[in-house]
């Protein structure tokens, strides 16, 4: 007997007959007295006899039932779990982001996600470069969202993204009067850097370039959002990515465009040898319409 014929065979006991079958099955008394036919020849012996207009099981019928019905309730949890992968319900997400990405983008992504799958469990945390490396590699993480990754050939790429930078400022400031802002306007300005290894350093070192020496790189923090806190503070001006300072996260500082041809790459990434989940996914394409929402 086929996995059709036990499902028709065993809807037909519980309805107590062909009838109450077809309508379980959602098919016609015929398609059912047909499928219930070719379930005896397999079987080879009679599944049922009628009894005073009833359908009773025969002994053998019988013992056949508890064996098949046994395997149907393996098969509806084997659906069960089909379902719960395809659509979660429950289930943990662990994503390493660089801090620029914690203060806005990447929570507004899990807010997303959260709309489709609210019940999964979501570990977040802040990693410099070379932890997120390490804690991918090493499957700590499931998702790293990383800013200025350094390629690894176990890591992969699901997404990359190129950010603006910009200078963040306290809104009194007299550069705010200005859209935009050259390297030269800030010279006699106290500047929040980074050192140069960090990438966030590696790329302000690029952006000063020759003019490094005529500026005040006075102040040095690990990452830009810390930069903008300075900023925030008053004590100088920050240049950072514009995804550290997307979504109004930091009341009373003002954005300005900085005249530059420096970028800097944001990429979502995984273990090689993990494949995406859909909880992995659901992220990512999360992530995807935060980036649109708040950086287009």
């Amino acid at each position: 007997m086929n996995l059709r014929q036990m499902e028709v065979f065993r809807a037909v006991v519980h309805a107590g007959g062909v009838a109450g079958a077809a309508a379980l099955l959602h098919v016609s008394q015929p398609a059912v007295s047909k499928v219930l036919a070719q379930a005896a020849r397999q079987a080879g012996f009679a599944l049922f006899e009628r009894i005073r207009g009833r359908l009773v099981l025969t002994p053998e019928g019988d013992q056949l039932y508890q064996e098949i019905d046994a395997l149907w309730r393996g098969v509806e949890r084997v659906r069960d779990v089909s379902r719960h992968l395809a659509d979660p319900r429950t289930g943990s997400l662990r994503i390493g982001v660089s801090a620029s990405l914690a203060t806005h983008l990447a929570p507004r992504a899990v807010a997303l996600m959260y709309e489709r799958f609210p019940h999964l469990k979501t570990h977040m945390e802040v990693l410099i470069s070379p932890l997120m490396e390490s804690t991918l590699l090493s499957r700590s993480i499931d998702l790293g969202v990383a800013l200025q990754a350094h390629p690894h050939p176990n890591l992969v790429a699901i997404s990359s993204y190129r950010c603006d930078l910009v200078c963040a400022m306290h809104e009194d400031h007299p550069l705010a009067r200005r859209e935009l802002v050259r390297i030269a306007d800030l010279r006699g300005e106290r500047l929040v850097t980074s050192s140069a290894d960090t990438p966030y350093g590696q790329t302000l070192a690029r952006v000063w370039g020759r003019q490094a020496a005529t500026l005040r790189l006075d102040l040095d923090v690990r990452s830009s959002t810390m930069a903008c806190w300075y900023a925030q503070a008053r004590a100088g001006i920050a240049v950072v990515d514009r995804a550290a300072v997307a979504g109004q996260t930091f009341a009373g500082l003002a954005i300005r465009r900085l005249q530059t041809r420096e970028r800097l790459g944001i990429t979502v990434l995984r273990n090689r040898d993990r494949p995406l989940s859909t909880a992995d996914r659901a992220f990512c394409e999360a992530f995807e319409t935060a980036w649109r929402e708040s950086m287009a």
